[in-house]
């Protein structure tokens, strides 16, 4: 391990490295490691290959036996556009250097829309874990609309040798109950073959802006999303990291409680973490945060911050995409390996 990380916090390094958590005491969680899937999946109601799939996930790439993940993700094709997405670096308009860019950055999987793996599938299977990203919200549409509907089958994406599939709900959105029933139904049939469930549960409602401030990062807010996705049997979350709290109280909606605002989590960002993993069935449903968009000389500094936050919550990992494939290959490969860097590191503990 070379990456400085004390370093890359900068003034926060202390604030952040240091910090105890004492929101939801750590001996509550069902916290990553080794014996994960042993010690926590194995409760489940699961077939056997579900199981296998997930160790699959565990045991590759840089952090292999460790119990978090690391996951290159690029949907952005469809979901912002080819040209938005691949021209700071228009080599990964080959669906091939989006998987050697996973490999060769010791990543855990790759995830990307079914015609991205399955046009190299052949070659790639065997090498590096499949996610198939099975619904999509495509903006090529105008007036631009929000809404994910599916692009691919859980069938296809056994066929082609994927040990997982992936899907978004935009929760909070007029269509999020036709989301529901559809990635309900899918995660079921994946769990039937043998394959595991990643959930994208993000919010997605105007009115969730409010004077100027969005609450789409909300702990509370977010933390009920986690919450869904656990219902729906994700074995892991994708969450953006929470910032900020309060969106119930502001959006004056739902139902909440005092001692979420006061007991439950505090200002510090890895407490507010903290309840977006209690959310997630205290751990049993894995989260792993989002690495967020790419904002230029700060990408390295801003993914490593990320990734202690969420390490210390007591998260599962990290997935990032445009940080690492908006940029050249020996770049990515070093921001996806600062990345793993933190969780690879025992002075990174659990808050």
């Amino acid at each position: 391990m070379t990456t400085d990380i004390a370093a890359l916090l900068g003034e926060e390094a202390e604030g952040l490295l240091g910090h105890t958590s004492k929101t939801i005491d750590r001996s509550r969680l069902h916290l990553p490691g080794p014996d994960y899937v042993d010690r926590v999946v194995a409760d489940k109601d699961l077939k056997p290959g579900v199981l296998r799939a997930l160790q699959t996930l565990f045991n590759t790439g840089r952090m292999a036996g460790r119990g978090y993940l690391s996951i290159l993700p690029v949907d952005q094709g469809v979901e912002h556009s080819g040209g938005a997405s691949f021209a700071p670096n228009p080599d990964y308009f080959d669906p091939a250097k989006i998987c050697e860019l996973a490999i060769e950055g010791g990543c855990n999987a790759v995830a990307s829309t079914f015609g991205v793996l399955q046009s190299v599938a052949r070659r790639y299977a065997h090498k590096i874990p499949f996610i198939v990203k099975i619904n999509h919200n495509e903006i090529l549409s105008y007036p631009n609309f929000y809404d994910q509907t599916l692009f691919a089958s859980v069938d296809q994406a056994f066929d082609m040798g994927a040990v997982a599939v992936g899907a978004t709900i935009y929760f909070g959105s007029p269509e999020s109950r036709r989301q529901i029933q559809e990635v309900s139904e899918a995660f079921q049939h994946a769990h039937e073959l043998g394959m595991a469930t990643v959930l994208w549960a993000y919010l997605r409602n105007s009115a969730f802006k409010v004077d100027g401030v969005d609450y789409h990062t909300s702990a509370d807010l977010t933390g009920q999303a986690n919450h869904l996705a656990a219902t729906l049997g994700a074995d892991i979350v994708k969450q953006k990291q929470a910032e900020g709290n309060g969106g119930y109280n502001v959006v004056k909606f739902g139902k909440t409680h005092p001692k979420v605002y006061s007991e439950l989590t505090s200002e510090h960002p890895i407490d507010l973490v903290r309840y977006q993993v209690a959310n997630c069935y205290m751990g049993r449903a894995g989260l792993i945060n989002s690495g967020g968009a790419s904002g230029g000389a700060d990408d390295l500094a801003q993914a490593v911050r990320t990734a202690v936050i969420n390490k210390r919550a007591g998260g599962m990992g990290l997935i990032s995409g445009r940080k690492a494939f908006q940029r050249p290959m020996a770049e990515g490969v070093a921001l996806l390996n600062a990345i793993q860097d933190v969780y690879l590191s025992d002075q990174v503990t659990i808050a």
